[in-house]
């Protein structure tokens, strides 16, 4: 469903991505793995177009999309949580969900804001409650909730377990088991490996921007050497 091959990010004349090549099969979740700075988020920004790869091609349902402007990129089914959640905090909950609302897509689900509720309970309690008021768990949640509410085919999850409580996190977990459920493939970054095991079927691993291991997650308990060099802080 989504493919990268031979993708080299820059900013200004820092080279961040260096060839990576990786892919991602419909209905399956995938972990991208890596210390602080290993070039996580720049991978997730090349895909989404925000920022765009010097070299190289990022293929989404077969189309070619290197070059694209990124809400043409959204439009076509892509949905990108970032790390930094940038919600509305100065609208309610149910304010910033219809802000995030598209037009039904064929093939995806037509998500609503009574199906969002029922994914993350606490944003239901809090419908009424400016984005503000919100925990950072539950700002995680609603930024997760927004996205889905553009009805996308595919959802890109930056850090989605970063600086939230674990009663939270557990909860996170069980949110993207069912999205996978649905239907929904997904591709998130994580520093976390005991939340990646958690919920991911494969395992992307990169490291100072090049990519160190691609496999599944038995493969990866299988080889703890590589898990140790490149994942223990």
């Amino acid at each position: 469903m989504l493919e990268l091959k031979g993708v080299n990010s820059f900013y200004g004349k820092a080279h961040v991505l260096n060839d990576l090549n990786f892919s991602v099969d419909r209905g399956r979740v995938v972990a991208l793995l890596g210390r602080n700075g290993a070039g996580k988020t720049t991978t997730m920004k090349s895909i989404m177009q925000l920022v765009r790869p010097r070299t190289g091609t990022v293929t989404y349902q077969g189309q070619d999309i290197t070059g694209w402007s990124s809400h043409r990129v959204a439009r076509n089914g892509l949905g990108y949580v970032p790390e930094e959640r940038r919600i509305f905090t100065q609208l309610t909950v149910a304010e910033n969900l219809e802000v995030g609302r598209q037009p039904p897509r064929e093939g995806c689900t037509t998500w609503t804001e009574d199906m969002v509720f029922d994914l993350f309970p606490n944003l239901a309690e809090r419908r009424q409650n400016y984005g503000k008021a919100l925990s950072g768990g539950e700002q995680q949640m609603l930024t997760i909730a927004r996205t889905l509410m553009g009805n996308p085919a595919f959802i890109l999850l930056d850090e989605p377990s970063e600086g939230i409580a674990p009663v939270i996190v557990e909860q996170m977990a069980r949110a993207i088991l069912q999205l996978k459920q649905d239907g929904l493939t997904v591709l998130l970054s994580e520093q976390n490996l005991h939340f990646a095991q958690a919920v991911a079927d494969g395992v992307v691993i990169i490291e100072h921007g090049t990519q160190q291991f691609v496999g599944s997650l038995a493969d990866l308990q299988a080889h703890p050497d590589i898990r140790d060099q490149h994942l223990s802080i």
